[in-house]
């Protein structure tokens, strides 16, 4: 036990966690197996959650939330708790597995969490190729052997949905086949709804630490993750948008052997992109893959308006086949979300206003995106400098910001979180998410937080010269957008540089008057020891 609680509390809860895992008998009419263990799973995730609320609960009692001490046993908790629920996601894997990596990627969260469960990410078990060639001859109708010349039973990937096999068509083409583990539907709507109910009983406990948009973001997630079809067809809508884009690789679909739980598609050689040894051993510049990485991504959310919502470095491969030295091929696209127009033409707004620092115009969109009240939170969450900033973009933030910047965070309290991740739009949600492992993977590679925040500044200034939401193409009306955009990203780039160079001045202009003082106050005492001296004399 991590810790210890008071023996009623104890016993209190071990009566709810009872009472709750012995009603998952009736939940569904699954075969006793599913039950039995759906019932074992459902009670590990009780009885942890439990533990969890008790070691907040009587471990911060009686502290106020604003002192020291309140913060550091807070810090304390939040480690011990994410250790719990660690042990919990790798003891009943599958979808807690999921769960867990989709937590991590979030910066919302206390960090405690997201470094304690970022170690779920590359820590799956293959399912047997026996059950795998089940699902395998129940989809495709035949065997394995029948329609592929050979056939490696060893999965290349392993996740917590599915595995992926390499294999030969009969015609020599290379493939992967995504295979989806049987069952794993089920499982999804026992766990989720358990998942539910846990957020229900954490949010009766703690009224202000409210996840159920955090639950109900993680299975829309996986219902899309679930449906190979769609899946395939997320893969078109890509290739289609980036067809004109040299750096971008889409493998291509074989219908003929996809369905519902079973994806064939191209066979894509690459590393990981942010596999620095590998980028560095081809000659190819890690800032450069950065980059072309930033602008694919860019592209996605301000000019297409169609989004790759879960870009961890297992799904985008850095090839060296490509016109520019390489190309990035983009995996797994189960997880793509449609934004309406309404809201890129938004988005784009605001990565413009933030990169200006047009209070007024972030206040109207965070009003828009039903988050006003945070309004000032959004240039520290997008681009890491307060509102009224001083320093330059991508420059970081000065001393006294980052003291104002403390006291703001200080004086949030967890129902102000709360209430603002409840307030977002689904879309802003899954933009976040992105955002955030694409940071990772960006620092990783060694890039600055410049490229960032120029790369999409520029694709918000051609996001914003379209009127509706075209494919990356070369008809006249493309180049023309195109050349509008770029205009007003050159206009854009202008006014940071002379904002820029303004803020310099101006420090410099501190830094000589400190110098003079400085240079002032030596010389009037030289002056003084001077004038002693001659009088003694």
């Amino acid at each position: 036990m991590v810790s210890k609680f008071p023996a009623k509390a104890t016993a209190a809860f071990c009566l709810i966690t009872a009472g709750c895992f012995s009603s998952q008998a009736n939940f569904h009419p699954f075969s006793d197996s599913s039950v039995c263990e759906g019932i074992l799973r459902s009670s590990r995730a009780i009885c942890t959650v439990a533990i969890t609320v008790a070691d907040y609960k009587y471990s911060l009692y009686g502290l106020p939330n604003d002192c020291d001490e309140y913060r550091r046993l807070l810090s304390e908790v939040h480690l011990r708790s994410a250790k719990r629920l660690l042990k919990l996601c790798e003891i009943n894997k599958g979808f807690y597995v999921k769960a867990g990596q989709f937590v991590s990627s979030l910066r919302q969260i206390p960090k405690e969490y997201s470094l304690t469960l970022s170690s779920l990410q590359d820590q799956v078990v293959p399912y047997d190729f026996k059950v795998i060639k089940e699902v395998l001859v129940s989809n495709l109708g035949q065997d394995p052997s029948e329609l592929f010349t050979w056939f490696n039973e060893q999965p290349i990937a392993a996740a917590s949905i599915a595995q992926v096999h390499h294999a030969m068509l009969k015609d020599h083409q290379e493939v992967a086949i995504k295979v989806q583990y049987p069952g794993i539907e089920k499982k999804m709507k026992l766990d989720t709804r358990i998942m539910y109910s846990l957020a229900e009983f954490v949010a009766w406990f703690f009224p202000e630490f409210r996840f159920l948009w955090l639950v109900s973001e993680f299975t829309e997630a996986i219902s899309l993750e679930l449906d190979f079809v769609q899946e395939a067809r997320n893969f078109e809508t890509m290739s289609n948008n980036f067809r004109n884009n040299k750096f971008v690789r889409i493998p291509r679909i074989f219908w003929d052997l996809t369905t519902n739980q079973v994806l064939t598609m191209q066979f894509c050689h690459g590393q990981k992109v942010d596999d620095v040894v590998f980028l560095k051993g081809m000659k190819i510049n890690p800032e450069k893959v950065a980059k072309k990485l930033l602008e694919v991504f860019a592209e996605m959310i301000f000019i297409h308006g169609f989004l790759h919502g879960d870009p961890h470095p297992g799904n985008i491969l850095v090839s060296i086949e490509g016109q520019g030295g390489f190309s990035l091929v983009l995996l797994d696209h189960g997880i793509c979300k449609k934004l309406d127009e309404e809201f890129r033409l938004e988005y784009c707004q605001l990565w413009k206003a933030l990169i200006l620092l047009d209070s007024r115009k972030i206040q109207h969109l965070a009003e828009r995106f039903g988050v006003g009240k945070y309004y000032r939170y959004l240039p520290i969450i997008f681009s890491g400098r307060t509102i009224d900033s001083k320093s330059g973009i991508g420059k970081g933030m000065l001393v006294e910001e980052q003291k104002k910047m403390k006291q703001h965070l200080k004086a949030l309290e967890m129902e102000d979180i709360s209430s603002f991740m409840e307030s977002l739009p689904s879309n802003f949600l899954i933009i976040l998410r992105t955002d955030e492992l694409l940071r990772s993977t960006v620092s990783k590679l060694g890039a600055s937080k410049w490229v960032r925040l120029l790369t999409y500044g520029k694709y918000a200034s051609l996001g914003l010269s379209l009127k509706s939401n075209p494919c990356s193409d070369l008809t006249s009306l493309a180049l023309y957008t195109r050349l509008i955009g770029n205009i007003e990203y050159i206009l854009l780039r202008l006014t940071i540089g002379v904002t820029n160079l303004v803020l310099w001045m101006e420090k410099l202009k501190r830094c000589l008057n400190k110098f003079y003082g400085k240079m002032s106050a030596a010389g009037k005492g030289m002056s003084t020891m001077f004038f002693n001296i001659y009088f003694k004399m």
